[in-house]
């Protein structure tokens, strides 16, 4: 007997928002909280001018790969940004009521199609780092060397431009996504005690509004080195997050940075407990 479409789609569907799909997406959260735990860390040593391995993800491995255990903890990393890939796809395809409809349901698939983009990229390099203990370069040479062949090319500084407005509207995004907390629609609110939800909230709203800063000034650097023609212009996370020492009060700039970045991996530890799946 045939099975009809509407039978595929349903299983289809129930396949992707199964228990183990949901295990995995949770445990891309704490991945992702690791990293910028780590990431946190790192710029707080930049700001109390003690040496420090690139404050992005590549430094975060090579700081996990030097401790015991290390290669354990790496391989998480591994199966979370691998099951954060995984779930975001499953978003993607069989987005849920609370994806809207219409043209916000369109850019709510697109965002997820994104985030699954990221997340596998991240799988990837994680575990080549793991596997051959080199890292694929710093955000800081991924961002010059991408500006660089992007600008050899007709159109490609137009292109470079568009990329770092992009990254500044992200930015500003969750800048906002931050300050009106509008992050706490996706969390289990109802589930958590009023003290837990209290700091949650605090944790969510600092770190996305560190977050957003950071991705807003890449895309400055990116969209400068469009405008100057300058490839060595541009900046990954790291070199953003440096350049903020030079400001005025430029190692109070990078502490605060430094405590809303490791808010945010708490943040999403949060959401690995919490979050609607």
């Amino acid at each position: 007997m045939a099975v009809s479409s509407h039978t595929r789609g349903y299983s289809a569907r129930r396949m992707a928002r199964s228990d183990s799909v949901r295990a995995l997406g949770r445990a891309g959260f704490v991945a992702r909280g690791v990293v910028y735990l780590l990431i946190g860390w790192i710029t707080l040593l930049i700001a109390l001018q003690h040496k420090a391995l690139e404050a992005d993800r590549t430094g975060a491995l090579e700081l996990i790969a030097s401790k015991p255990l290390g290669s354990v903890l790496l391989w998480f990393l591994v199966v979370g940004f691998g099951g954060m890939a995984l779930w975001r796809l499953s978003e993607a395809a069989f987005p849920t009521a609370s994806g809207g409809s219409g043209k916000k349901a369109a850019g709510s698939r697109a965002a997820s199609l994104f985030r699954v983009v990221v997340y596998t990229l991240a799988c990837i390099s994680t575990l080549t780092f793991v596997l051959t203990h080199k890292s694929n370069g710093s955000t800081n040479q991924a961002s010059q060397d991408f500006t660089a062949r992007t600008m050899a090319h007709p159109g490609g500084v137009v292109l470079v431009a568009l990329v770092g407005i992009a990254l500044i509207v992200g930015g500003l995004a969750l800048v906002w996504r931050g300050v009106t907390r509008k992050f706490a629609k996706d969390l289990m609110l109802g589930s958590m005690s009023a003290g837990k939800r209290r700091w949650v909230l605090r944790l969510g709203t600092i770190g996305n509004v560190a977050r957003g800063v950071v991705f807003a000034a890449v895309g400055g650097f990116m969209l400068d080195a469009a405008v100057t023609f300058d490839p060595k212009q541009a900046k990954g996370v790291d070199a953003t997050l440096r350049s903020f020492a030079a400001a005025s009060y430029g190692p109070l700039l990078l502490i605060l940075m430094a405590v809303g970045l490791a808010a945010f991996g708490l943040y999403s530890w949060g959401e690995a407990r919490w979050r609607r799946l």
